[in-house]
């Protein structure tokens, strides 16, 4: 179980917000790269970015942030992005500096053809984050509700060729109240590719949840809010997944 440390960027700022509210952030850092070095330092084994200005804008807003983390990141890890990302050149661009895994959300479920023509162009490289309140997905920053059924919608997306789907709680996110464990593992039943967990993650009882759903095709799991105030430390969090891995092996 890969416990994968969150780091949003707003304004060039490492922030988080609750329920996907811009106007409701917390500034947990004004260095971002010096945080992605932090979370390394802790043995984290990948990173998360989101460049929260381009998901509400449609394009990149934090590109400078982003490479700073690349370059203190190197090779050592892999980072995974989203926020803003609506073009195969834009896609290109992020590969080329250092990005290995590249994440279409809202661009995925209004424009499907470009998430299949992403998959084709940059093969290994494309993740899709879908996010669901009560198993329905919503796009635009949570913003506004579909009525795409998630896992009709991943399977599909599967068939694309997309690495891994992330799935985020609507609900749970920035609250610390619990993943949504039941909604994860039905996901992940109803596919073949990888489930990345996020949202509500707030301690290592989390951990222990997600661990015994591995086997259902649970990879790993985000964690933001609860690792930069304190309710769940990084790397005991993800000793606790390694202890519980070499026990279920």
């Amino acid at each position: 179980m890969l416990l994968i440390p969150a780091i949003d960027l707003k304004d060039g700022h490492c922030v988080r917000l609750k329920q996907g509210e811009m106007d409701d952030a917390t500034v947990f850092s004004e260095d971002p790269a010096a945080m992605a070095k932090h979370w390394l330092d802790q043995g984290a084994r990948r990173l998360h970015l989101v460049d929260l200005n381009g998901a509400f804008a449609g394009k990149p807003k934090n590109e400078a942030a982003i490479r700073a983390i690349t370059q203190v990141v190197g090779d050592d890890i892999p980072v995974q992005l989203g926020g803003g990302i609506r073009d195969l050149d834009t896609i290109e661009r992020y590969l080329d500096n250092g990005i290995t895994y590249v994440i279409i959300g809202t661009a995925a479920v209004k424009n499907p053809g470009f998430l299949h023509d992403a998959c084709g162009a940059f093969p290994g490289h494309i993740i899709v984050g879908l996010d669901a309140k009560d198993g329905k997905v919503a796009v635009d920053g949570w913003s506004k509700m579909t009525g795409h059924d998630v896992v009709d919608l991943a399977k599909k997306f599967e068939d694309y060729g997309v690495e891994a789907v992330i799935y985020t709680d609507i609900g749970r996110d920035g609250m610390l109240s619990g993943v949504n464990i039941d909604a994860t593992v039905r996901l992940a039943q109803a596919l073949r590719i990888p489930v990345i967990a996020s949202g509500g993650i707030a301690s290592v009882t989390d951990i222990d949840a997600l661990c015994a759903v591995e086997a259902e095709g649970v990879m790993g799991a985000i964690t933001g809010r609860a690792i930069y105030e304190g309710t769940l430390d990084f790397a005991a969090g993800q000793a606790r997944a390694d202890e519980l891995n070499g026990a279920a092996s």
